[in-house]
C-alpha cells in the first residue's frame, strides 16, 4: 500500500508551508506529495494568506525535492486551456526529472469561479473529455509531427505539440463517484482511478465499474492503479487524536466513520479494509499543515506496518 500526502492549501497555507510539508513527505519516506487545485477556501476558515496556484507551487517544489512524485487531486479543467495545461505539466515534469502526475477533473466549485472571473460552463464533463483527448494527444504526438483537434469546445490546428514531458508519458488520474461516464472516461484515458472520500464498500463497487469499463474498452482491469483519498487523524492515544481532530474542526467519531482516524493500529486496520476492496494507494488528506509531528507518527507507526 502506497501512502501519499494530500494537501488542501486553499484552506490556508503559504508556499513556504507547502514546501515544508513536501520536504517532510520526502524525508519521512512517503511516496508522493499532492495538492488540490482551488482558488477559494471552503467552510469556516480564514484561508489566509490566500490561494496558491497548483502548478506554480509544484514547479517550485519540483526543484526542492529529489524523490517524491508530485501531482494534483484534481486540476480543474475549467481553470486552464488544454494546450496551455499540457505545456505547464510537461515543463514541471522536466523540472522534476520526470516525477509528475496529472489528476484532471471537470471542476465544480462555482463560487471560486465567480470570485476570480473564471467562466463556469454548464456542460463541464464534455469539456473535460476533450481536454483529456488534447492533453494526452499533444504529449503522444511524435517529435517533428503536428497535432490538430476539431472539437465542440476546443480547436487546435497544426500544433507542434511541444514540449514533451521528461518521463515520456505522464500518469493521468481520473476519479469520482459517477457510475457510467466516469468509469468510461477512466477506461479510455486513466493510468489511475481515484475514489475520493468513500467507504471501502462503495470504493469496491466503483472499482468494479471501472474494471468492467476498462475491459469493455479492450484494456485489462489491472492496467489501472486503484486508489482512495481519505482524511487522516492519527494519535498515540485518545487525547492526541481528540486534539488533532479539534485542530481541524472535526469530531473524532465522524472522522473514524468517514476517514482514517484513531490509534496507529486502528488506522492500519482501516487501511486493510481498503486494500481488500482493491485499493493499492491512499492519499492521506492532511488538513493541519503545521503539524509535522503528525506526519512523523504516520510514517513511523502506520507506514512501517503496511509493508
Amino acid at each position: 500500500m502506497d501512502l501519499r500526502i494530500f494537501t488542501e492549501p486553499q484552506q490556508g497555507a503559504s508556499y513556504d508551508t507547502l514546501l515544508s510539508v513536501a520536504k517532510a513527505t520526502e524525508d519521512l519516506g512517503f511516496d508522493a506529495f499532492f495538492r488540490s487545485d482551488h482558488y477559494m477556501k471552503m467552510g469556516d476558515v480564514d484561508g489566509l494568506p490566500g490561494p496558491t496556484d497548483a502548478w506554480i507551487t509544484l514547479a517550485g517544489i519540483a526543484r526542492e525535492t529529489r524523490r517524491i512524485r508530485l501531482g494534483t487531486l484534481m486540476t480543474a479543467a475549467t481553470f486552464r486551456l488544454p494546450g496551455v495545461l499540457a505545456i505547464q505539466v510537461a515543463q514541471v515534469d522536466q523540472m522534476s526529472g520526470g516525477r509528475v502526475e496529472l489528476g484532471l477533473g471537470a471542476g465544480w466549485y462555482e463560487e471560486e469561479h465567480r470570485a476570480y472571473g473564471i467562466p463556469f460552463p454548464a456542460e463541464k464533463f464534455a469539456r473535460l473529455e476533450e481536454q483529456l483527448a488534447i492533453v494526452t494527444g499533444l504529449w503522444g504526438t511524435p517529435a517533428g509531427e503536428t497535432f490538430s483537434h476539431e472539437g465542440t469546445y476546443y480547436q487546435l490546428a497544426d500544433s507542434p505539440a511541444l514540449p514533451k514531458p521528461a518521463q515520456g508519458q505522464v500518469p493521468v488520474l481520473i476519479g469520482g463517484h459517477g457510475k457510467t461516464r466516469t468509469p468510461r472516461l477512466a477506461a479510455q484515458y486513466a493510468d489511475e482511478f481515484n475514489m475520493p472520500f468513500a467507504s471501502a464498500e462503495d470504493s469496491e463497487r466503483q472499482f468494479g465499474r471501472v474494471r468492467a469499463a476498462a475491459e469493455a474498452a479492450g484494456r485489462k482491469g489491472d492496467d489501472l492503479v486503484y486508489s482512495n483519498a481519505l482524511v487522516v487523524c492519527v494519535g498515540k492515544d485518545d487525547a492526541e487524536v481528540a486534539r488533532r481532530a479539534d485542530a481541524i474542526g472535526r469530531k473524532v467519531d465522524e472522522l473514524k466513520e468517514n476517514g482514517l482516524a484513531g490509534s496507529p493500529a486502528e488506522v492500519v486496520d482501516k487501511i486493510g479494509q481498503y486494500a481488500q476492496a482493491g485499493s493499492s494507494r491512499i492519499y492521506l488528506q492532511i488538513l493541519d499543515l503545521d503539524d509535522l509531528d503528525h506526519l512523523e507518527l504516520i510514517s513511523s507507526q502506520v507506514q512501517t506496518q503496511l509493508g
